[in-house]
């Protein structure tokens, strides 16, 4: 498809959720009014074929076309006796919508006309978002219009993405998407805080909503050393306090107390920090 050579700004985002609605249209029939709203609403076909008689033409539609029908753009579903498998269509309705340069509630839509022919890694996105907002309806438990808001956001950017050239970052300029100093700030005190239970790096990177690998990059960049190597101080440091301070326990414990369940490979690390075994440094005091 072909994309707008300038992409959409989106300044905000805070639309309202007004509906959903999933159903197979009635071959032999076709839709009782040529209505219109002043809402959007948006159809999604999920399996089979039909057509639409929109403003003053007749538009197909087939499974992966997403019907944009935007406010006061007359519409009426029309039989499809023809079909082999009639449309499953997913229905939402929304308001609230404020994207600059077009109509109040209006989402662009492909040269001008009302379908959006989707495949691949979209047509899969916004199947799932549909089934999503189907069985979110169904559950009815707390916060459903805040998660049903949330679908309806995402199938929003997705529209409006699919429709823009992806934008080039200046040459010789590095975006900066998240504070260095603050990831790295984040993860050392997490690791302060929770050194004696088992941590991953997998585990801190999706507790900050960053990859491991980016966090990493991070962390080594900002410090000079590892996040693991950096944890790893920190629990030898504090088992050489513990020792130092007269702590009674066996070496086992001593391991465990800093997040270790193997002594021997603790004891091994320790040594290699501090030229000492841990059993050495508790005779010395």
């Amino acid at each position: 498809m072909e994309k707008n050579n300038t992409c959409i700004t989106i300044e905000e985002l805070d639309p309202n959720f007004l509906y959903t609605w999933k159903g197979t249209r009635d071959r032999e029939k076709d839709e009782a009014t040529f209505h219109s709203h002043d809402h959007l609403e948006m159809a999604f076909v999920m399996s089979g074929v039909g057509r639409y008689r929109i403003d003053d033409g007749i538009v197909p539609v087939q499974e992966g076309d997403l019907l944009i029908i935007n406010p006061g753009v007359k519409h009426q579903a029309l039989a499809c006796p023809e079909a082999e498998t009639t449309a499953t269509e997913f229905f939402v309705g929304a308001s609230g919508i404020r994207i600059p340069g077009l109509p109040e509630n209006a989402l662009p839509v492909p040269g001008n006309g009302h379908v959006l022919h989707t495949s691949g890694d979209l047509r899969q996105k916004l199947f799932k978002i549909c089934s999503s907002m189907e069985a979110e309806k169904a559950v009815r438990r707390q916060g459903r219009y805040f998660m049903l808001k949330s679908y309806l956001m995402q199938m929003i950017l997705l529209v409006v993405r699919e429709q823009c050239e992806p934008e080039e970052n200046p040459q010789g300029y590095a975006f900066e998407s998240v504070n260095k100093k603050y990831v790295v700030e984040k993860m050392v005190n997490y690791f302060e805080d929770h050194f004696n239970e088992k941590i991953s790096l997998d585990q801190v990177a999706e507790n900050m909503y960053l990859s491991p690998f980016y966090i990493s990059k991070i962390f080594k960049s900002e410090t000079g050393d590892t996040p693991i190597r950096h944890l790893i101080n920190i629990r030898l440091e504090k088992a050489k306090e513990l020792l130092e301070n007269g702590y009674k326990g066996s070496i086992q414990e001593v391991a465990a107390s800093v997040g270790y369940d193997d002594a021997y490979h603790f004891s091994k690390l320790f040594k290699k920090h501090y030229g000492v075994s841990p059993s050495q440094v508790r005779k010395q005091v």
